[in-house]
């Protein structure tokens, strides 16, 4: 005789599992990885392993001390510490690294339940965290291939300080506005992770293609941010390449978790991003506002979902009580 078995949803066995998505972005992660180790030498994956490390030990503790089911083996710890890592200078002190990982697992992700509860990317959290306690070290930005020198790496301007600086400037600090194609393949300072437009964007259209990424958000951003910086007057090619715009549009404004869920929702989301990063860009006192930008969308987007949610398929909103 057959049993009638009763069981939660979902019914489908081959529905994508959490780790499955994470080892994908991890994957989509690996070409800018492998850029900040050209560009910036080795020390870029000593970063990246201490950035990764932390955060799984630190998830692994955390969850033995909340006495819960341990999640390390859904790889959601080691995505954080990787995009972490491309967030942080080459040169940064690696036990600053460390707390950084350990700040994104403990006090942004698990203090909130752990993933899928958080309301802001740790990563972005933990990275502004750091940059606010430890702006030296978090704007020391080494030059690309100074490692082959065996020396101490000499360090230089990002190419948004670059941008703002006179002739007299640049040739005081010996340093020129790079090319577009400097931009595009990134050999300039920066991030270890974050110069290479051509990698990330590489590891963008891998998760559009394996549709981890839905690519509204990603474009909305990239496109609003380009569409006013031409209306200012300033180069839409140098803005959308420079600094941490395709790090941020296809990783971080793209994270499950702090990003609306509808497609009307993630296009929002971009543009507010665009706006944002173009106003601190441009009339902020500090160069970069990508990080930041998230950060503010990050708290919106409960708000956003509320008025864009998708309407349930016969569904009648109730009527509001009179008084």
């Amino acid at each position: 005789m057959n049993r009638l078995l009763v069981s939660p949803s979902p019914h489908d066995d081959n529905y994508t599992k959490t780790s499955d998505i994470m080892l994908h972005v991890c994957i989509a992660l690996l070409p800018a990885l492998a850029a900040g180790c050209i560009f910036f030498g080795l020390r870029s994956l000593a970063v990246a392993a201490v950035c990764v490390v932390s955060a799984v030990v630190s998830e692994y503790i955390c969850r033995r001390l909340m006495k819960r089911d341990n999640t390390i083996g859904d790889l959601s710890a080691v995505v954080t510490g990787i995009i972490l890592a491309l967030n942080l200078p080459v040169s940064i002190p690696l036990w600053i690294a460390a707390l950084g990982s350990f700040i994104a697992i403990a006090v942004v992700k698990q203090l909130f339940g752990g993933l899928g509860q958080n309301f802001a990317n740790p990563a972005i959290t933990a990275r502004i965290v750091l940059l606010v306690s430890f702006p030296a070290a978090m704007t020391n930005w080494v030059l690309p291939f100074e490692w082959k020198n065996g020396a101490d790496a000499v360090t230089g301007a990002t190419p948004l300080v670059l941008q703002g600086m006179s002739a007299d400037e640049l040739a005081e600090i010996n340093q020129t506005i790079p090319s577009y194609l400097d931009l595009f393949l990134g050999n300039t300072g920066g991030c270890l992770g974050e110069t290479s437009a051509l990698a990330l964007l590489l590891g963008g259209l891998y998760l559009i293609g394996k549709k981890i990424i839905n690519p509204a958000a990603p474009l909305s951003f990239i496109g609003c941010l380009a569409l006013l910086s031409l209306i200012a007057g300033g180069d839409p090619l140098y803005e959308i390449l420079s600094g941490g715009v395709f790090l941020g549009a296809f990783f971080m404004a793209t994270d499950y978790a702090t990003t609306p869920i509808s497609t009307k929702g993630k296009i929002i989301f971009g543009l507010g991003c665009g706006i944002i990063t173009f106003v601190i860009r441009n009339y902020g006192s500090y160069p970069e506002g990508v990080s930041y930008a998230i950060l503010l969308m990050n708290i919106l987007t409960p708000y956003i979902e509320q008025h864009t949610r998708n309407k349930i398929f016969g569904a009648k909103e109730a009527a509001k009580n009179e008084k």
